[in-house]
């Protein structure tokens, strides 16, 4: 393996560092913060695998089921979760997100997206165009 450049960790620095702060900008336009992150990110493993049984949404967001038995609980009281019970296995429960979790999730989506839509307008083409190729680097890297 090379050795890296005398930059890199300049820019791995840096890097880590824009991203940090870019996160913490987006979370600032949240709509409502009495629901955690941790509530945020299981409702959004719902809207992207569809109903699951809460040992599954547990593994996929890789908590204990008891932790995530009192995220779903807390997100039902929102109602933002349903349960209903599993087709198969009387000793299990389905949860999926209702039509108010959605709509919590767009309007989530909406403001971050709308903050960094008019942080974006302040850039020039060449800029956003830079951007759009970090975007897709970042993405690969992230997903490795």
């Amino acid at each position: 393996m090379a050795e890296p450049e005398s930059n890199e960790p300049a820019l791995a620095s840096r890097l880590r560092l824009a991203v940090v702060r870019l996160n913490r900008r987006l979370r600032a336009q949240r709509t409502n913060s009495s629901v955690t992150l941790t509530q945020v990110s299981a409702l959004s493993a719902l809207r992207k695998c569809g109903p699951l049984t809460p040992g599954e949404l547990a593994a996929k967001e890789g908590v204990q089921p008891p932790s995530m038995t009192r995220v779903i609980s807390a997100l039902e009281d929102y109602g933002f979760v349903s349960r209903r019970p599993h087709p198969t296995d009387g000793r299990q429960a389905i949860v999926e997100l209702t039509d108010q979790g959605s709509a919590y999730l767009r309007a989530e989506v909406s403001a971050r997206e709308a903050w960094l839509d008019s942080r974006l307008a302040e850039l020039d083409d060449s800029e956003r165009e830079l951007l759009a190729h970090a975007a897709e680097i970042i993405d690969r890297m992230a997903g490795q």
